[in-house]
């Protein structure tokens, strides 16, 4: 295969293996609380991730307090957004909030015009608007504003973005292995915190199976993730992230027997669109600001 090929294989499979343990998270999110789940998750993801980081020789923490700090941040965010993810998928279609994230890059490409001063042309405006219109059609707040689930779903958006623009301003010298194991540990340090004042309930053998199951599968997105960002052209393969809605409407249906109506359907489809003609776009640029470059 072509290294893009392989890349658009490992971006699908990153895509598959995050919807797959977003549907066990879902599916025991009843039967154990939140904090539980983090925690439990959280410890045999960190220690995977921790080999991982070992094994590339990732892992630097001798950084200046400006890098520590913005790790911090980073940190932070990455702990609001899964609590608010997880919160709004405990309420909503999978594939509903999977459709909702998948409004994310078209977010961080506005943020960053707006607050980094990112160049951003008209058509890219014109998508952004869109795509925006599109999340409008899947959450469709009613007389009452937006119902519990969306206000969880687009706040952990907005988190994820504001951890993003974090992320763009990251010194050079600090190692994604570093930064992606910090996050991990923050979000099981705010399991173990949360868990204070939640009390924990007995987990059978049946539920431990499954929370080790999304842990793996966490596990295996990131894998597939950053050998993803080492082969292929990224602008590319990118637009593949959307795969995962197309996992969660699969998972939505087989699992938890949930079908989006046509109205979702046809939001997704319009976020969807807007985000890949958002990409090309983007690849366009880079093309000719390389061509300038020559």
């Amino acid at each position: 295969m072509t290294p893009n090929q392989t890349g658009a294989l490992l971006m699908i499979g990153a895509m598959a293996a995050y919807t797959f343990n977003d549907a066990l998270v879902k599916l025991i999110g009843g039967a154990l609380p939140l904090a539980q789940i983090l925690t439990i998750r959280g410890i045999a993801a960190s220690f995977l991730i921790y080999l991982l980081a070992r094994r590339m020789g990732g892992l630097r923490f001798r950084l200046p307090p400006r890098a520590w700090g913005m790790i911090t941040l980073r940190c932070a965010g990455e702990v609001s957004a899964t609590y608010l993810f997880l919160t709004a998928l405990m309420v909503m279609p999978i594939a509903n909030v999977t459709a909702v994230l998948q409004v994310l890059p078209l977010a961080v490409t506005l943020s960053a015009a707006l607050f980094l001063q990112e160049p951003l042309g008209w058509r890219r405006m014109a998508a952004i608007a869109a795509g925006f219109c599109g999340m409008l059609l899947i959450v469709r707040p009613g007389p009452e504003g937006f119902s519990e689930g969306a206000l969880y779903a687009l706040a952990s958006v907005a988190c994820i973005t504001a951890r993003d623009l974090v992320t763009r301003r990251m010194p050079p010298e600090v190692p994604s292995m570093t930064v992606t194991l910090a996050s991990s540990l923050s979000v099981l340090g705010f399991g173990i915190a949360l868990s204070a004042a939640v009390p924990w309930q007995p987990v059978t053998g049946m539920q431990m199976l499954i929370l080790t199951g999304a842990a793996l599968f966490i596990f295996a997105g990131y894998l597939c993730s950053v050998m993803t960002m080492r082969v292929g052209e990224i602008a590319v393969i990118a637009p593949l992230r959307y795969s995962g809605l197309l996992w969660a409407l699969l998972l939505g249906w087989l699992v938890f027997g949930e079908w989006p109506d046509l109205l979702t359907l046809a939001g997704a489809a319009v976020v969807a669109g807007a985000g890949i003609f958002t990409f090309y776009r983007e690849r366009q640029i880079s093309r000719r600001s390389r061509s300038a470059g020559v």
